[in-house]
């Protein structure tokens, strides 16, 4: 059978099973890039050797908080145009016909909710916040970016292409005259409110994601190859349980093993032809 009629097959099936057992989505990095957010391990990312800054590095070192704040600002026009893809507004017709109970996402963009998503836990945490480290006073990142501007009058922001960080490429020399800005209530350090690799996700937020999980009767992962621990322990998890794990992606994850079934594809199109073939047989069941 021809990889697309096998592929239109499976989606009618989980089709039909989505209507039958909603499902928790698992999003990753992957259902990002058709909106020009590129992810961490595609051959497009690792050719470019980008390396995520570790927590402890930016906690000691004022350098490292230069060049990451002065990246941050580079980006930060870019990186507020970015819109939701019809991988996005597809989740969100899905979460409408009762398909979907809630999304728990790997994904610190905000997309989901700007696609009129409800119920998202945001794993990793979201680039729309900043917090002090210090006594944990929290701030916008419009406000915070502004700040940052007032400190650094005539440096250029970036139309450039994004890293999967949602900032900008810079060299250590470009970076390392950049003011980042304190604290406004104790003049400590600022940082994203997102988990950077070497920190921990907040026991609070893996709390509300078990509960979302709990109250789904499957797993749909959607774009993420399941790399981080913090996401692969709900598949493995859902094995454990018993519940159907679906996964929709490009290339291979770390739960490959576990899935009940597996669509290969782009995002956006084979999201859109989920959704609508589950509002057809919504529309049929109820008419």
């Amino acid at each position: 059978m021809p990889p697309e009629r096998n592929n239109q097959h499976n989606l009618k099936e989980l089709a039909a099973r989505l209507v039958e057992v909603p499902a928790q989505v698992l999003s990753g990095a992957g259902l990002s890039t058709e909106s020009g957010i590129p992810d961490y391990r595609s051959p497009e990312s690792l050719e470019r050797r980008h390396e995520p800054l570790q927590f402890q590095e930016f906690r000691r070192s004022e350098a490292a908080r230069q060049h990451y704040w002065a990246r941050s600002h580079a980006a930060w026009r870019r990186m507020r145009s970015v819109k939701p893809n019809a991988g996005h507004l597809a989740v969100k017709k899905l979460q409408d016909a009762g398909a979907v109970r809630g999304i728990l996402t790997q994904n610190v963009d905000g997309l989901h909710q700007q696609a009129g998503s409800r119920d998202v836990i945001e794993l990793h945490g979201s680039l729309a916040r900043v917090r002090c480290l210090d006594c944990g006073t929290p701030e916008t990142i419009t406000a915070y970016q502004e700040r940052l501007a007032l400190l650094n009058p005539g440096v250029a922001r970036s139309e450039g292409e994004l890293n999967p960080d949602g900032d900008s490429e810079l060299s250590r020399t470009e970076t390392a005259g950049f003011r980042p800005a304190a604290c406004l209530i104790c003049g400590g350090i600022m940082k994203t409110d997102v988990v950077f690799f070497g920190e921990n996700v907040p026991v609070a937020t893996v709390d509300r994601a078990w509960e979302q999980y709990a109250e789904a009767g499957a797993l749909l992962v959607l774009g993420s190859s399941l790399a981080v621990r913090s996401g692969l322990r709900f598949a493995e998890r859902a094995a454990r349980d018993g519940k159907p794990v679906w996964i929709i992606t490009d290339g291979v994850t770390r739960a490959d093993g576990l899935a009940d079934l597996k669509i290969a594809g782009r995002l956006g199109t084979t999201l859109s032809g989920l959704a609508r073939t589950v509002t057809e047989l919504t529309s049929a069941a109820t008419g």
